[in-house]
């Protein structure tokens, strides 16, 4: 792990590693001097998405009781977490090495043992995963991966699992959502406030018909 760690609480006694928001933007920058192609780690934050996507699922348990759960691009991997107690298999995953390590790191620290990190891109996502429900916060921001994403959301659905979709409202998001409105069977608005920021945040959930 290349950022330092703060140990950091949420709601329902909940504590985890992040890197110190104080210190990833220098972190990086000494890490890019002596690495141009090294990337920002936008997974090192906790961003409003998946903060909305864990109060969603703490209000509906129902969804996750005692299923096999996969997070996409999780990077702190904080909705997982939240309910890594409530269901049976729990699988963590984002293409960034760092993120995984943190990931490894927290699951060591609160000592679930239904729990798993794994290194995956969701441009060249395994076959071999399986999942019931699926669980994605901002993920959807760059145009250039909706393709690939929106075909893996599709083959998910295509298996009988339920897809848990949140993402802030943005020019791109609109033309993402309605590439899959066909299977929203709930969906709903929340507002987060963190570090001073506030959001709304859509919450979708996809199912197939």
């Amino acid at each position: 792990m290349q950022y330092p760690l703060i140990l950091n609480q949420y709601p329902g006694n909940l504590q985890l590693y992040i890197p110190d928001p104080l210190l990833i933007k220098t972190t990086y920058e000494a890490l890019y001097l002596n690495n141009a192609a090294t990337l920002f780690p936008f997974w090192a934050k906790l961003w409003p998405s998946a903060m909305a996507l864990s109060l969603f699922l703490e209000q509906n348990l129902d969804i996750i009781n005692n299923k096999r759960v996969l997070e996409l691009g999780a990077g702190i991997g904080l909705p997982s977490f939240s309910i890594a107690n409530q269901v049976a298999d729990l699988t963590i995953t984002d293409y960034a090495d760092d993120a995984v390590m943190l990931m490894q790191k927290n699951i060591e620290f609160v000592g679930c043992k239904n729990i798993k990190a794994l290194i995956a891109d969701w441009n060249s996502f395994p076959i071999s995963i399986y999942a019931e429900v699926v669980l994605l916060s901002d993920t959807n921001y760059a145009p250039s991966d909706f393709e690939s994403l929106i075909k893996l959301i599709h083959d998910f659905i295509h298996k009988g699992a339920t897809i848990i979709l949140a993402t802030p409202e943005r020019i791109t998001a609109s033309p993402f959502i309605e590439k899959l409105a066909f299977y929203i069977t709930q969906q709903e608005f929340i507002d987060v406030t963190y570090n001073g920021e506030s959001a709304s945040i859509g919450l979708f959930v996809l199912q197939q018909n």
